[in-house]
């Protein structure tokens, strides 16, 4: 089953417990109704506060054993803030663009006119765990209306080994040189990042890249991989072989050629420091959680700088 065929089917499961609960108890107490409908929304706010209690305790704990890389701890308003916004952004995501606007806007390759200008630098955009392409909706948006020609990839199957993704990925940027006659930025987000960098170990590609950037990558793993089931998941895993493998496998230099966001208050690359790449362009953006920090205005602007940089 796709990504966007099982998140179609939990949103579709939701709202039909979410009416069976309103035609039961409605006649009886339109109050009681609403009220149970208001704790259910509590419930799953609280089970995402969840996350940035885990990581706020295991971000301490760095900092108090000098891993955290030197980077400030959290402050409680940072932490509310970033939760609430992480609410909302991971609802628009996973209930409404993922998994029923994944396909509603392709690709972008304009055909070069001989007496034209030549294309902009066009972009490949890799989603993270339990996304597809439709994460990157406004982003999709932006680049067109700035004319960059795009690709923006599903990874699948979506609990596969990460470099089960390197056809994919080759594939796409591919397409993009063709159609540009250039090399591409490749984004990543996540688990994407990671991605990014098995295809360029398996396919050396440094000379096929202009700029990678990754929005919260667990490059040195994330705390709550421990509890995934998945081969990708575990090979997020902190300190695990996958990792050190891939580390090990990169040439001298290829990290000069990312860019790299991290945050302190990232729910799911934790501790901070784990998102940041030796020899890389890391870029500290306090105060953001994982999903928010792929629409967050200052870092869209900062990566379509990137992007339209000679």
């Amino acid at each position: 089953m796709t990504n966007a065929r099982w998140q179609r089917w939990m949103v579709l499961c939701n709202l039909l417990l979410t009416a069976g609960w309103l035609v039961w108890q409605w006649p009886a107490s339109p109050v009681r109704a609403l009220l149970g409908l208001a704790a259910a929304m509590l419930l799953l706010r609280l089970f995402m506060g969840l996350q940035f209690v885990a990581m706020a305790r295991v971000n301490g704990c760095a900092h108090r054993a000098d891993l955290g890389g030197g980077l400030p701890a959290p402050s409680l308003g940072q932490l509310l803030r970033a939760w609430s916004a992480e609410a909302r952004w991971a609802g628009v995501v996973f209930g409404w663009w993922q998994p029923f606007r994944h396909n509603a806007l392709p690709d972008w390759l304009p055909a070069a006119s001989a007496d034209g200008p030549a294309p902009a630098r066009g972009v490949v955009l890799v989603h993270g765990f339990l996304c597809n392409r439709g994460f990157w909706t406004p982003w999709m948006k932006v680049l067109r209306s700035r004319g960059h020609p795009f690709v923006a990839v599903t990874l699948e199957p979506a609990f596969g080994s990460i470099d089960d993704y390197v056809d994919t990925l080759d594939e796409a940027v591919r397409r993009v040189t063709a159609a540009t006659g250039r090399p591409p930025v490749v984004v990543g987000h996540s688990m994407g990042g990671l991605a990014v960098r098995a295809w360029m170990r398996a396919r050396p590609a440094d000379a096929r890249v202009h700029r990678v950037i990754t929005l919260g990558s667990p490059h040195h793993g994330a705390w709550a991989a421990r509890y995934s089931r998945s081969a990708n998941g575990r090979q997020m895993v902190r300190g695990g072989e996958w990792l050190r493998q891939l580390a090990h496998d990169e040439p001298a230099g290829r990290r000069a050629l990312f860019t790299c966001f991290y945050s302190n208050c990232d729910n799911a690359v934790y501790p901070t420091a784990t998102a940041m790449l030796d020899g890389a362009d890391n870029r500290f953006v306090p105060g953001l959680a994982h999903v928010h920090m792929a629409f967050h205005p200052p870092v869209v602007r900062a990566c379509l700088d990137i992007i339209a940089a000679p």
